[in-house]
């Protein structure tokens, strides 16, 4: 993965890699989720992936590589998302509502990953902290040169705003689900937030 931290394996088949890393990332967030982070042992993590801890060790060194593949799952799929409805070359409106749209609905798609992130970021090695807020600006900046496009005559600024605006209140439907999602679907919701952006960039038009 471009940009990805480079988590070293014995094993060179990158397929498999990528499919054994895919299923350690689905056992591994559920125990962060319910334990934390640091009372997961990586026996745990192994079992609930469906294999030893010996082939664990093949895919991963530490722990803390499992949260980092968790932090580049997430960043690959916002990447994977924006790409497929944005073309940022045409500064249009329906590129921008289609890129939110897609952006919320990933964010519902992988809100235990993003919660068990945020959760146990705070209890990281300095390194790890520093990749993940990389990666969170990465993320962020996609949705900046989408706003930058659409509204050529907003500051730098007013840009940098918006777009971590968008960005939090897609986690916010995982983050403070017990609340809005006894109140709102998911499309009610994005339809909310989606209107209030609109009528935030109509007014620089």
């Amino acid at each position: 993965m471009e940009g990805s931290k480079q988590v070293p394996s014995s094993i060179k088949n990158r397929a498999l890699v990528e499919k054994r890393r895919q299923e350690m990332i689905r056992g591994a967030v559920s125990l962060f989720r319910d334990k934390g982070f640091h009372k997961t042992t990586t026996r745990e993590i192994a079992k609930a992936s469906g294999f030893s801890i010996g082939t664990l060790y093949e895919y991963i060194r530490t722990k803390e590589d499992v949260l980092f593949l968790v932090c580049d799952s997430i960043y690959e799929q916002v990447n994977e998302r924006m790409k497929e409805v944005v073309d940022t070359s045409v500064p249009d409106g329906a590129p921008l509502e289609e890129a939110v749209r897609s952006y919320f609905r990933l964010m519902d798609d992988l809100q235990e990953e993003v919660i068990v992130l945020y959760q146990e970021v705070k209890a990281l090695p300095k390194e790890a902290k520093d990749y993940i807020l990389e990666k969170e600006q990465e993320m962020v900046a996609m949705l900046e040169e989408l706003l930058a496009c659409s509204l050529p005559e907003a500051s730098r600024g007013k840009i940098s705003v918006i777009a971590n605006n968008v960005f939090v209140e897609g986690q916010m439907w995982g983050f403070r689900r017990w609340i809005l999602q006894r109140s709102f679907t998911l499309e009610e919701y994005i339809d909310h937030q989606v209107s209030l952006l609109l009528e935030g960039v109509a007014t620089y038009r």
